[in-house]
């Protein structure tokens, strides 16, 4: 538990890190950036965790904002952590109550650390109201997570309306190690067409349709979906090509077969990324993410996409194991 002030305001709660850090000797000249988490009540802990981790290597200030009962009483609780379990990061958690339930610019304005990149992570849900728009608007990077929405395809469709240049979705960054291998693979194989694509994963994983969306958009094929109910995460991916088929199967969490024509099946690293794997990739480029634009705005909408259902033989994986949104 850090220093604790109830019913305050943010600017009190500046001077009082001012203070704290005059106090510990620790600097604000090393923060490199202000990450802002628009978190839910009850599932903090793990995008905070992800947090601190990832500000080992982007040293940061982190402000969670938690909303609580908008129609009570106008109310803000903090909690200031500096050093220690806050990593290379100093932390403040806002409760907010009445109109502070609502994370908006004028009311963490007096937090952001000055000339210093905004990044907004929305961990929980989907940016939707005029407080989320005003934040919107003054962030470098916005970071969505649409793994945590119950229909995948309305929540990317929903990302795409509202697209800017610098939004990304964690969906897509944890694709990234599966981008990396089928790049490389095509790139060593002989130029022909690809007939088409099959990705296999969940049914509720926006990662998969993602995937196939890329897959199709860059390689002019159609894109089969293969979904399932019951498995999480993606698990194979099959380029149907006139020279043969190329698969990418990985049934479990960590190691995928590749099997390619005229070759024997190789074993290739291919690990489930944790959230602040994640996270710290993300705030790693404070550019526009264009791969994820394009697409987003454009893959989406003319990728020629055939849903299919069928079993998948990838592991079950226990309920105690499970990450909160769906691997890939």
């Amino acid at each position: 538990m850090g220093t604790v002030l109830e019913d305050t305001t943010t600017s009190n709660v500046d001077k009082t890190l001012s203070r704290l850090r005059a106090e510990t000797g620790v600097r604000t000249l090393g923060r490199v950036l202000t990450l802002v988490i628009i978190a839910e009540k009850g599932h903090s802990k793990k995008a905070v965790e992800a947090a601190i981790s990832a500000s080992r290597e982007h040293p940061c200030r982190i402000i969670v904002h938690i909303a609580h009962d908008a129609e009570a009483e106008n109310r803000l609780d903090a909690e200031i952590n500096l050093g220690g379990e806050a990593g290379a990061s100093e932390v403040v958690i806002l409760r907010g109550w009445g109109d502070s339930a609502r994370a908006s610019e004028p009311l963490l304005a007096a937090l952001l650390l000055p000339d210093a990149p905004i990044v907004v992570w929305w961990p929980h849900a989907l940016p939707d109201d005029d407080a989320d728009e005003s934040l919107r608007q003054i962030s470098t990077r916005r970071i969505t997570d649409s793994a945590r929405a119950e229909h995948p395809w309305k929540a990317l469709n929903a990302l795409r309306k509202t697209y800017l240049p610098g939004d990304t979705d964690l969906a897509w960054t944890r694709l990234t190690q599966w981008r990396i291998q089928l790049a490389a693979v095509l790139d060593d194989l002989p130029p022909e067409a690809t007939r088409k694509v099959v990705v296999e994963g969940s049914e509720r994983s926006p990662s998969v349709i993602l995937l196939g969306a890329w897959l199709g958009y860059k390689l002019d094929a159609d894109v089969e979906v293969l979904g399932d109910p019951h498995q999480r995460g993606l698990f194979r991916v099959t380029l149907c090509r006139e020279g043969g088929d190329v698969t990418i199967h990985r049934p479990g969490r960590s190691v995928a077969t590749l099997s390619q024509p005229g070759s024997p099946d190789q074993q290739i690293a291919l690990p489930v990324r944790t959230l602040d794997q994640c996270l710290a990739e993300e705030l790693r480029r404070l550019d526009p993410d264009e791969a994820f634009g394009d697409v987003l705005t454009r893959g989406l909408e003319s990728a020629r996409v055939t849903w299919l259902e069928g079993d998948i033989d990838g592991e079950p994986v226990d309920e105690d194991t499970r990450t909160e949104a769906y691997d890939a």
